[in-house]
């Protein structure tokens, strides 16, 4: 029973959270609900032993933490994950008309798979900035939540070698469909400003935005059985939320953090991606010296939860065969010799030994020897912080398709394991 209303908070929170805006809000709504009082950057912060506060930036990364109490050991267990995936976003000058239809024209964010993104009903999310009808500029979020587009595939009789390895060029093949006769002077501007009326916003016109499109398709539990998970945006909404709701039920009296970034998917070179100050620049505000700052980060662990590949039953021979990860078996503590992932032998010990303190199961995933690794914010924080970091995910299949499929069972158990490590007293 846990299991399933824990699922049903997951999928609720995915399909409210289409953008990385929106994961924040609703993240920040959470946590505001939780007691977190929010920070901001311009402000002077006035913290307490034990306090609970959030930040975020460029309303697409947020940080939470739960500072120490006075008689506890002064070190933070800080997990983080990334709100963004791969997606199909809106250009600045979009509008497209062919032989009478209205397209958009879309840059392909991240390594998304293709394919999957034809014959779709596709909705359009994101971000923009209007001037109001009082002359001020004002951000707002939107979501049209209805089907209003799609890319429609080119019929097999047109393509007769459409299933012998058919490459997609994302210039001329994923323009997206809108509709027909919408007028010769079609404005997507003038789209998003009605839309935000239409919601009680007071719109002049609409300066600027940015937009992704989305699969409206709802999550749902798959199989005979419901084994399995099938939504959108699993990599890696899935570690956004486990994170939260870990360190919102853990019960301790030590410093907890977690750290949801955007841009993962393109490198994290941003002013809110790993590889930026956010996260550093909040930890040299909760410990202002640098002597004190260095002494909480050398007792810290870092966790970087973003999926595992699990190991697909008709294409095994794309894993190592003693390193197969499978669904619903547990989370993947994860491990590349090249540092593409951060875990060393005393951080995948911590976690082993945590795993069997609760008896839960965990698997262990390392790229075949031949094939090249992917990497996550882990490697990228722990050079930033110079934090014990550990990365450890969900097992998934179709990672980065427009629907993923992961264990049903899998993200309560990651739940537990990430709560017993925002509890634990352990130290190594």
């Amino acid at each position: 029973m846990a299991q399933q209303a824990y699922l049903k908070g997951l999928m609720s929170f995915i399909s409210n959270s289409p953008t990385p805006f929106h994961a924040t809000t609703s993240m920040a709504n959470r946590l505001i609900t939780a007691g977190y009082g929010q920070l901001y950057v311009a402000n002077e912060w006035h913290l307490v032993a034990g306090g609970r506060y959030f930040i975020t930036r460029n309303d697409s990364t947020i940080v939470a933490f739960q500072l120490p109490q006075e008689n506890a050991l002064q070190r933070m267990h800080m997990v983080g994950a990334h709100t963004d995936s791969p997606c199909l976003k809106v250009k600045p000058n979009p509008e497209i008309k062919t032989k009478g239809y209205h397209q958009l024209g879309v840059e392909v964010y991240g390594g998304a798979l293709l394919h999957p993104w034809f014959d779709r009903d596709l909705s359009l999310a994101g971000r923009v900035v209007a001037r109001d009808t009082n002359g001020q500029l004002v951000t707002h979020l939107i979501d049209f939540k209805r089907p209003v587009a799609c890319i429609p595939s080119l019929a097999i009789h047109l393509d007769r070698e459409a299933n012998k390895g058919h490459s997609v060029n994302p210039q001329t093949d994923l323009p997206v469909l809108l509709g027909q006769a919408l007028g010769d002077d079609f404005s997507l501007r003038c789209v998003l400003a009605e839309e935000l009326k239409a919601n009680g916003h007071k719109v002049d016109q609409v300066i600027d935005y940015e937009l992704s499109f989305y699969d409206v398709q709802a999550p749902a539990l798959v199989g005979l059985k419901q084994e399995f998970l099938a939504a959108a945006r699993l990599d890696n909404l899935l570690s956004c939320y486990i994170g939260l709701t870990a360190m919102l039920a853990a019960q301790s009296d030590q410093g907890m953090l977690l750290i949801c970034n955007d841009h993962e998917e393109v490198g994290s070179q941003s002013a809110e991606g790993a590889q930026g100050s956010f996260l550093m620049s909040v930890l040299q505000r909760i410990y202002p010296t640098a002597q004190l700052l260095h002494q909480v980060l050398d007792a810290s662990t870092f966790i970087s939860a973003d999926n595992a590949h699990g190991v697909h039953p008709n294409f095994t021979d794309k894993h190592d065969d003693h390193h197969g990860p499978k669904l619903n078996q547990g989370p993947v503590i994860k491990i590349n010799a090249n540092q593409r992932y951060a875990t060393n032998a005393v951080t995948s010990a911590m976690m082993k030994e945590l795993a069997a303190q609760i008896d839960l199961p965990i698997q262990t995933f390392v790229v075949r020897s031949d094939m090249a690794c992917g990497s996550t914010i882990g490697p990228i924080t722990a050079a930033q912080l110079g934090v014990r970091t550990l990365d450890l995910g969900v097992p998934t299949f179709a990672m980065h398709s427009i629907r993923e499929l992961a264990g049903s069972a899998d993200p309560h158990i990651m739940h537990q394991l990430l709560q017993k490590f925002f509890e634990t007293k352990m130290t190594i």
